[in-house]
Order: C-alpha cells, then structure tokens, then sequence
C-alpha cells in the first residue's frame, strides 16, 4: 500500500533521537479576530454539488441511526455536507459527514446553516468523505486540512473500490494522522463511544455496503427502520401469546375476562 506523505502508518519506526512530540490541536490554539460573521452571514455549503447519490444516502443513514440511538442525549451535532467554517480568510469545506459533541442545542426552529468554528469553539471529533468516480483528494488537501483544524478521526470510504481498501480510517495522534484501518472493521473509537463500521445491508431498496456505526463489542445499533419493524415484530408477538394464553384459560372452564 502506498502512504500519502501526509500520514504515517501504525507501525512507523520512531528513530530514539526524536524530537519532542507535536500535540494535537485544541481549539484555545486558534486565535480568530473580533468582528468575524456568524452562520447567518455566512453561506450554508462550499458551492459544491454532490456527484454521487451515495454522498447523500450513506451519511444520510449514519445521522438516522443517531437521531434514534441518541434521542434523549442533548449538544451534539451531525451535519451532512454542511459548510464548514473553519479559517476566516480561506472557503468552507463540506464533509460528507461530520460529528462533534459538546455542542449548543439549537432550537428545531433556528437549525445550523453552517459549522462556524469561531461560534461553536468546539473542534469536531469525526469528518466522513467519501470517494466517487473522481477522487477530490480526500488522501491529500482535505486530509491537510482535517489535520490542521484537529479533527480526531477522519474516515475515507470509497464505496465504488474493487481491488483496494474502501475503508480507511485515520486517528489524529501527537499532530499527524495515524492510519488506524485499512480495511478492517468495525473500528472502535473510545473519545466518541461508538465504532464504525461497513457491511451488506438492505437499505432504500438497495442490497449494498452501506456504514454502520456499532457498540464497543462490535454488535451493530438497527437502523430507524429495523427498530421500528422489530417493535412491530414483538407486539405481534404478544398478541399471538395473549390468544393462547385466553384459549388454554377457556378450555380449563375459566372466562379471561372474568
């Protein structure tokens, strides 16, 4: 596998008269001017269309799975091709997907245009790209770009791969990405409390991989549509049991109503 010289591998050799390690960047490290425009001043994306439906569909789910999996836990946010603010002199960025927690709720009202990291000061934990037919140097400038804001994990999925990886996950460490999976998965990250993961799938009518995110034990958390079919599943269920149960009642001489 070739490396892009912008990241090391796991197993990099760490000469003994190495430097003192870089950290990682924290938001208290970016000193942004007075006077800068909020989300509302700001365009809402990067300009850029989507060239892939699978741009949509994939990050799509992984926010469905969330909005059920975390209803009740508040300030986070998952923003799917959401223009992403992040130097006040140079354009947003779109991830495919982006997670950060530790957000300020926004009212259903008043939802986010944009990630402006000047208002939220909070660093993102996770950016999802995704790779089409045309690569956008997702291995190159935007792994760059992730690196110099901070973003722990950066996930490049490239769904339309044969031969190589189509899952390649990388984690921040001491200021330089560390691939972390080139391939295997689910891929548990602690700081987050899930892992994420790929596998096939019926979904929208289509039996393909799509993402998944997993628990630490790597069981798979249903999606929206499966939780809602085993629900169904399980009172059907019950009521089957209740018509026994009434049946065995009469047959012993005893009214279930009474």
């Amino acid at each position: 596998m070739t490396t892009s010289p912008l990241v090391k591998t796991a197993k990099s050799h760490i000469p003994l008269d190495t430097p003192t390690k870089k950290r990682n960047p924290k938001f208290e490290d970016f000193k942004f001017r007075d006077g800068l425009p909020s989300a509302e001043e700001l365009p809402d994306s990067d300009g850029k269309p989507v060239d892939s439906e699978l741009q949509e569909l994939i990050p799509g789910l992984l926010k469905a799975i969330l909005l059920d999996l975390w209803n009740d836990r508040p300030n986070w946010l998952f923003g799917i091709d959401m223009g992403f603010y992040y130097h006040p002199d140079k354009p947003a960025i779109a991830p495919d997907g982006l997670l950060s927690l530790g957000v300020e709720d926004i009212d259903d009202e008043c939802l986010r245009s944009s990630y402006v990291l000047w208002d939220e000061k909070v660093i993102p934990l996770f950016a999802l790209e995704i790779v089409s037919k045309t690569p956008g140097r997702e291995q190159t400038k935007k792994l760059e770009i992730y690196r110099s804001i901070g973003i722990l994990y950066y996930l490049v999925y490239a769904p339309l791969r044969k031969r190589k990886a189509r899952f390649q996950l990388y984690k921040l460490v001491d200021g330089e990405y560390v691939l972390q999976s080139d391939g295997q998965q689910p891929y548990w990250m602690p700081e987050i409390g899930l892992a994420i993961g790929a596998e096939q799938q019926l979904h929208r009518r289509s039996q393909r991989e799509w993402l998944f995110w997993y628990d630490r034990d790597s069981v798979r958390y249903p999606t929206p549509m499966e939780r809602a079919e085993a629900a169904i599943a399980a009172q059907t269920a019950a009521e089957q049991e209740n018509i026994v149960l009434r049946q065995r009642l009469r047959d012993l001489g005893i009214d279930p109503d009474a």
